[in-house]
């Protein structure tokens, strides 16, 4: 007889998580400190205190190898037997092509992408070394799907999606899994400031509420629980794939924002 199987939801007790002063980035902290772990958390800017004596913060720019090397000598010293990693750090500027600046572009390319690599280069030998670990890349659902006046914005998350896709098929044999978490709109820092970019932001957000199949803006709390499940041992059978939570919005639906207030 075959034995009964087991929920497994271990998480690495070190995670490195970034962009943690706000939305996703917060909250996957708030879970993993409520799920024992410990955290080093990277963003530009101080965070609250409320992360508690397992959190420890890095302020810096993601895009830095200089950071990354701060970064690994404090997961050195706390000699962790798992280690995982959250990149969720990201920036958003919203307009057409036209208006975006080489200085512009160089910046969303290199927090939303370059970030992203050097976090994957700085944890791979760590992780390579301790027989494995998961790795979550932040992407949107604008990696897949385009969206108007995201153009930017979009091709920096579909750099990162097919990032990991080909870091998971070139680790796979370390023990390292690499997977893309895709949000779909949440009430959080780059969603509002989209909003805040409209001519009617009331209206904007109405009518991104209503094309929601659920007729809700998702929670960013409902986005981390799928970091938290990419980062177990429950999903062990994942590499190289991408789990869209978007609340079933690209199941089917079109992306014609003009009549919803943006600056179209």
């Amino acid at each position: 007889m075959n034995a009964i199987p087991q929920l497994t939801t271990r998480i690495p007790d070190l995670v490195i998580v970034t962009g943690t002063a706000s939305g996703l980035g917060r909250n996957i902290v708030r879970l993993l400190a409520a799920s024992g772990a410990r955290v080093i958390g990277v963003d530009l800017v101080p965070v609250p205190e409320e992360f508690g004596a397992s959190y420890t913060h890095i302020q810096g720019d993601v895009s830095k190898s200089e950071l990354w090397q701060q970064v690994i000598a404090e997961v050195e010293a706390r000699r962790p037997q798992r280690l995982g990693l959250v990149s969720a750090a990201a920036v958003l500027r919203v307009g057409t092509i036209d208006v975006f600046s080489p200085a512009d572009t160089a910046l969303t390319m290199n927090v939303n992408f370059l970030g992203t690599m050097l976090a994957m280069q700085a944890v791979l030998p760590v992780m390579r070394r301790l027989g494995g670990g998961p790795i979550v890349a932040v992407a949107s659902i604008d990696a897949t799907f385009a969206e108007q006046q995201l153009a930017v914005y979009a091709a920096s998350k579909g750099a990162v999606r097919q990032l990991t896709r080909t870091v998971a098929m070139d680790h796979a044999r370390e023990g390292i899994r690499a997977n893309v978490l895709s949000p779909g709109p949440m009430m959080a820092g780059l969603f509002e400031r989209h909003m805040q970019s409209a001519n009617d932001p009331e209206k904007f957000l109405a009518t991104r509420a209503a094309r929601q199949p659920g007729g809700r803006i998702l929670d960013p709390a409902e986005i981390a629980q799928c970091a938290l499940f990419l980062l177990s041992d429950a999903s062990s059978a994942l590499n190289g794939t991408e789990i869209i939570a978007d609340g079933g919005l690209t199941t089917s639906f079109d992306f014609r924002t003009g009549a919803e207030g943006a600056s179209v």
